[in-house]
């Protein structure tokens, strides 16, 4: 019955310590607010770089398993090379490391003259008071950033508290015989103890939670260091299993990028065993009986990870290509297809475990979807003049392509809503829940263009030459609108969004004046009533562009000043009574520009 007892109390602390290392994880995750993951985003191919870069993020958010879901999703999106992934994964395994070198603390020996500040520094006193600090705050904090750091203190109280109460499970098998043999046996038998550290980490996917198991189990001194060597070896390789499965479904690099750090761990394992077991069998190792400690266990975890990546720096290439030949490239059509939807692609479901991170790939398809907008209103011009098929057809192509973003960008959006979002966050989320339709309207009316210079082919009808003149005019003013509003939003540029609306009011007025010149050319026979009536819909359409691009500085206007939507009427009619100091100066501006130009051509 006691052993039963046990069994269940360190099942209980094994559920605290994960509990608090998710926790943990999480709050640390919210409150760097993705930026250490976009690090990733940028990192050149510098593989030395690439290893700090890994041993610093998951060092700083507390899981490797975390740091290689990324990696594997940004090398599925094409922003990651394979080639920069292989040093970020090396990395990870280092600071994966830190968790296992804290819960050492708690085996100070805390006799002698310097026993209080000893204690002091144990967990056993400071993690209680970490957590009572946790709690406070959680209950009286008011400020989304008090409340993440109350998170992140909390997860340190648990986790200690888990590790505390596994340790005090497992005290009373010390002076088990059944308990010594078999860790006895582990230490004769060393693919053994490699296959139950694997297996007992792919279980709970966490090394950093394994590690801690055995650190409260070498607490008992039942462990030696024969038996905790190959039980670490294998934890190392049971951790690969999170970013293999994170890897069904993805490219091809994206699964090379999984195997790199399984062909990593299982190498490096190997090596480690037949050096350490080679060496130890000519000069045998005075401590290899012994019993180790929490601190030793920890000693070993890093001492491997490090020697393994110093190990494989010049042999990076080789990883590269151990992973290619396993995942082989298909054929040249499924080549493509992985191509052409790499802006799909962006939107990995394993970025969610970085909310930031996940918008930040929001914001990229969005800022896809304005380019490809922009692209086919430039090219749609060209179709009025003179219609093309192939170009009309690449067209759709390109708005089809805006469509599915749109899709998958609504949907990624709705599965983000269920991970718990910062303030900042949950602006940014709103901020392009309201550019995605604004894009994809854009697209729409372009198409309607096209489908404008379509009806004037079918029908045989004309668009006369002035009438081109004039329409190319408004075709650079709404160019340079659609610019202005794509550099807005990608930038977060308040200064370039101010500037819209002069922009926006003076097409507005070339939209009246070429209006009411048309219907008189229309009124004297001067055009034909197809040509005349598909003219008139290409001016619609084109002011329609505008008023989406001024929504869109408006928005960004609303999102910087604190991320509140503001009244757009409200907004015009303080420009017009000079609240912004530019207006007039830039109102006057376009008018030359364009609307001169236009009544100059009207007049001609």
């Amino acid at each position: 019955m006691d052993v039963f007892f046990q069994i269940v109390t360190m099942a209980g602390g094994l559920a605290l310590f994960l509990f608090g290392m998710h926790m943990l994880s999480a709050g640390l995750e919210k409150f760097s607010g993705g930026r250490l993951e976009q690090i990733l985003e940028k990192l050149t191919s510098n593989v030395i770089k690439g290893v700090l870069l890994g041993a610093v993020v998951t060092a700083a958010i507390q899981s490797s398993s975390a740091t290689t879901v990324i990696v594997v999703g940004l090398v599925n999106a094409g922003i990651l090379k394979l080639h920069s992934a292989v040093g970020i994964i090396m990395g990870a395994n280092i600071g994966t490391t830190v968790t296992g070198q804290i819960l050492r603390l708690a085996e100070l020996d805390s006799s002698g003259s310097a026993s209080t500040i000893i204690q002091m520094i144990k967990p056993n006193f400071w993690a209680p008071l970490i957590a009572i600090i946790g709690v406070v705050l959680l209950m009286t904090a008011k400020k989304k950033k008090v409340k993440i750091v109350s998170e992140i203190l909390l997860g340190f109280g648990v986790l200690f508290q888990g590790m505390f109460i596994m340790t005090e499970a497992v005290e009373p098998l010390s002076d088990s015989p059944m308990f010594h043999s078999l860790f006895q046996t582990l230490g004769n038998n060393p693919l053994l103890g490699v296959l139950v550290g694997a297996g007992v980490t792919a279980i709970i996917q966490s090394s950093s939670a394994s590690v801690g198991i055995l650190q409260a189990v070498a607490s008992t001194g039942a462990v030696s260091y024969s038996a905790a060597f190959p039980i670490i070896m294998g934890q190392n390789i049971g951790t690969c299993v999170t970013s293999l499965l994170s890897s069904i479904g993805t490219s091809k690099n994206a699964k090379r990028a999984a195997m790199v750090h399984l062909y990593f761990n299982i190498i490096g394992t190997i090596v480690f065993l037949i050096a350490v077991y080679t060496i130890n069998a000519f000069w045998p190792f005075s401590f290899w009986t012994e019993s180790i400690g929490m601190g030793g266990i920890a000693n070993v975890h890093t001492l491997f990870n490090i020697v393994v990546t110093i190990l494989f720096l010049p042999f990076t290439r080789v990883l590269e290509k151990l992973a290619v030949l396993t995942i082989r490239n298909g054929s040249q059509d499924e080549e493509d297809g992985i191509e052409a939807s790499a802006e799909i692609n962006t939107l990995d479901d394993r970025f969610l475990v970085s909310p930031s991170l996940a918008l930040n790939q929001c914001k990229d398809v969005v800022l896809k979807m304005g380019e490809y907008a922009q692209t086919n209103f430039t090219k749609c011009i060209t179709l009025l003049g003179k219609y093309d098929a192939k170009k009309a057809d690449k067209i759709r192509q390109r708005e089809e392509s805006i469509d599915k973003m749109e899709d998958r960008l609504n949907n990624y959006i709705v599965k983000m809503s269920d991970h718990e979002l910062t303030d900042s966050e949950n602006k940014m989320m709103s901020n392009i829940l309201r550019m995605i339709p604004e894009f994809e309207r854009i697209g729409d009316y372009t198409i309607n263009i096209v489908e404008c210079a379509e009806a004037i082919e079918e029908k045989e009808a004309k668009i006369s030459a002035k009438a081109m003149e004039e329409l190319k005019v408004l075709h650079a003013a709404v160019s340079e609108i659609i610019e202005m509003a794509i550099k807005s939003f990608r930038d977060n540029d308040i200064t370039t969004a101010i500037h819209v609306e002069p922009l926006e009011e003076t097409i507005d007025m070339i939209q009246d004046v070429l209006k009411a010149k048309h219907i008189e050319r229309l009124k004297k026979g001067k055009c034909t009533i197809d040509g005349g009536l598909a003219f008139l819909e290409v001016l619609s359409n084109m002011e329609r562009i505008s008023d989406h691009c001024s929504n869109v500085a408006v928005y960004i206007i609303g999102y910087q000043q604190g991320g509140d939507l503001i009244n757009r009427h409200e907004y015009i009619r303080r420009m017009h009574e000079g609240d912004f100091n530019d207006y007039a100066y830039y109102m006057d501006d376009y008018k030359k520009r364009y609307f001169d130009k236009i009544i100059s051509k009207v007049k001609a």
